[in-house]
Formats: structure tokens, sequence, C-alpha cells
């Protein structure tokens, strides 16, 4: 067994793949009162201002370091699917992105609601919406990844929801609370180390 450095400044996280190969058998989803609404060309604030409500805690900040071009390319393309999560008021809490860019897959891109929301069953309605966008006619494989920054319990709420193990992965990168990209104060379960 052996240990590799990781350099102060930096975080490592181990990533765990994950694909479902058949599409589930058809389920009523859950009740919730929550609303996912399509975001047909999210503006790129709103969309990076919801991107990190939801995933400071988690350190998400691939999106957030993107220039305006590289960031309109994806999230604009005719083949990613944005939906914002709103609740009864009409205020955006979550955010669902389906990348249907490598056919015959489905890329579960991002998935999340914020942190006031998390604990309370909402996810299960969330993953119902996912699974039932993701399955479409051509669709063969369905595919998120995990990394152990986010939620303790994401790994077994994906293998709950039939998503199987397929690889895994250790990814280093540069602290994103050191270049300022989140507040030093995010994700504190994830040691600063500068």
């Amino acid at each position: 067994m052996s240990l590799t450095p990781v350099e102060r400044g930096q975080v490592a996280a181990i990533v765990t793949h994950l694909e479902m190969r058949e599409r589930p058998r058809p389920a009523p989803i859950p009740s919730a009162p929550l609303r996912l609404v399509p975001w047909k060309e999210p503006g790129l604030d709103a969309y990076r201002a919801l991107f990190r409500r939801v995933g400071a805690p988690w350190l998400w900040f691939s999106r957030l370091v993107m220039d305006d071009a590289a960031l309109s390319a994806i999230i604009h393309d005719p083949a990613v699917a944005v939906y914002a999560v709103t609740d009864p008021r009409g205020v955006e809490v979550g955010l669902l992105e389906l990348d249907f860019r490598s056919p015959p897959d489905c890329e579960l891109a991002f998935i999340g609601l914020i942190p006031d929301l998390n604990g309370k069953g909402f996810g299960q309605w969330l993953m119902a919406q996912a699974k039932a966008l993701a399955w479409r006619k051509d669709v063969e494989r369905f595919r998120v990844h995990t990394c152990t920054l986010d939620s303790p319990a994401a790994l077994g709420f994906y293998r709950k929801h039939g998503f199987r193990p397929v690889a895994r992965e250790v990814e280093i990168f540069a602290d994103p609370r050191l270049a300022g990209v989140l507040p030093r104060d995010a994700a504190p379960q994830v040691p600063l180390l500068d």
C-alpha cells in the first residue's frame, strides 16, 4: 500500500464513474413542492449563480472558471438540456443538466439542490425526473460520476437508483478557494492547506 503526496494548495478526490445500461421500468415520480423548469438558453451569470449556490458545499468550481465562450458552448448546445429546480415561489433551488453530445450516451453532468433542501427526500424526486428525461429512444447508456468531495451519501444514492460503478480515478486540482473562485469557508469538511 502506498500514499501519494498532495502538495499544499491542491485537493485530491477519488472519482467513481457509474453507468446504467438498461432503461428503468416506468415508475411514478415522487411528489414534491418543486418544479423542473427547462432553461433553453440560461444567462451565464444566472447559471453560474445557481451552480455556485448548489455546488459550493462540494467544491464545484469547473463551470465557474470557464470563460464565457466555453461555458456558453456547453450550456447553449442543443444537445445539452439544462433545468432549474424552482420552489413554489419560483426561486431557483436546484440544477439538473443532461448532456446528450456523445450518443448513444446521456451524461448526468450535474444534479443537485441547495443545502437547505438536502436530506428532505427531494433528491428522489429530482433523480426520477432525471431518469425520465435521460432515457430518450436513442440512449443506450446513462452515466454519471461522483467523487469523495460530494455528499457522503452520493455514491449510495446513485447505486440505489440503478447506476453501477465501472471505474475509479484520482483527480488532483488546485484548491478553488485559494484562487478566490469559492469563498475560503466553502466546503469546511475539506481542509484548506495553503
